[in-house]
């Protein structure tokens, strides 16, 4: 399996920077977000349209381009929800609504082979190029190199979170905004002081364990403030924001000239 330079890069205390991909199909997407300069992003098969063969061709053009393809799944349970996007050549996975230390531990166990994990045994796939090779180095390469980021989305999640992420086998945390604030009653309000005062917990929490944490917000002047505190793991916006947002900023300088 090749080098997860995304890993690779938070490992060494660097920064990141990704989005999410949510209604487009064509694979061409990915060499579009890499000429833009993203380190990776993540296919949306939670809340997205999206098939298993769509992963796969998501994948294929993932690697040509250089840019590191992560995928989130529906759900955090079920071990073939979460083994079959890396068999078919996803890098990582971003599991949503993770809240207790078994799950964590179930997660582990379906994306990760022996000693970590009982993830299914499939090796001559996309990942490492069909080719044939020694069965432990195919296993040792993806251990090391499959990235698995929980979505903390409640309450719970964070005030257990070291629970969570002392677990072998957890990369990084990605807060999501939105059901954050649906959990701790204030449903849409990311905003909201409580909203913002768990949000800093969970960055307090993962600065004192050096442990790769981010926001997923729509821009980047959302999330300057937060990399100023400490987040190295950066998500901003999705395709569909980036097309209607920049086209209706297009439209509107237009419009007001020629009005």
């Amino acid at each position: 399996m090749k080098e997860n330079r995304t890993k690779r890069l938070l490992k060494e205390g660097k920064s990141v920077i990704g989005t999410m991909v949510s209604e487009i199909r064509s694979p061409n997407i990915a060499q579009m977000l890499a000429t833009a300069g993203f380190d990776f992003f993540i296919l949306d098969t939670e809340h997205g349209p999206f098939s298993l063969e769509t992963v796969q061709d998501m994948a294929l053009s993932a690697r040509g381009a250089g840019i590191n393809f992560f995928v989130r799944v529906p759900t955090r349970f079920g071990h073939h929800n979460l083994s079959r996007p890396l068999d078919v050549g996803a890098e990582g996975l971003l599991i949503p609504q993770v809240e207790t230390v078994e799950e964590v531990r179930n997660i582990v166990r379906a994306t990760r082979y022996l000693p970590l994990g009982k993830r299914g045994m499939s090796l001559r796939k996309l990942p490492n190029s069909y080719a044939k090779g020694s069965p432990k180095e195919l296993v040792e390469s993806a251990n090391n190199e499959v990235f698995i980021i929980l979505q903390i989305e409640s309450k719970s999640a964070i005030d257990n979170l070291e629970d969570l992420i002392s677990i072998d086998g957890v990369d990084a945390v990605l807060i999501g905004p939105n059901d954050l604030s649906q959990d701790l009653g204030f449903p849409g309000e990311t905003n909201h002081p409580t909203v913002q005062e768990y949000i800093q917990k969970l960055a307090d929490k993962c600065n004192r364990l050096n442990f790769p944490w981010g926001v997923h917000l729509e821009s980047p002047s959302s999330l300057i403030p937060w990399v100023e505190k400490g987040m190295r793991f950066i998500m901003c916006s999705t395709d569909t924001s980036i097309i209607v947002d920049g086209g209706s900023n297009i439209v509107r300088t237009i419009r007001e000239k020629i009005s």
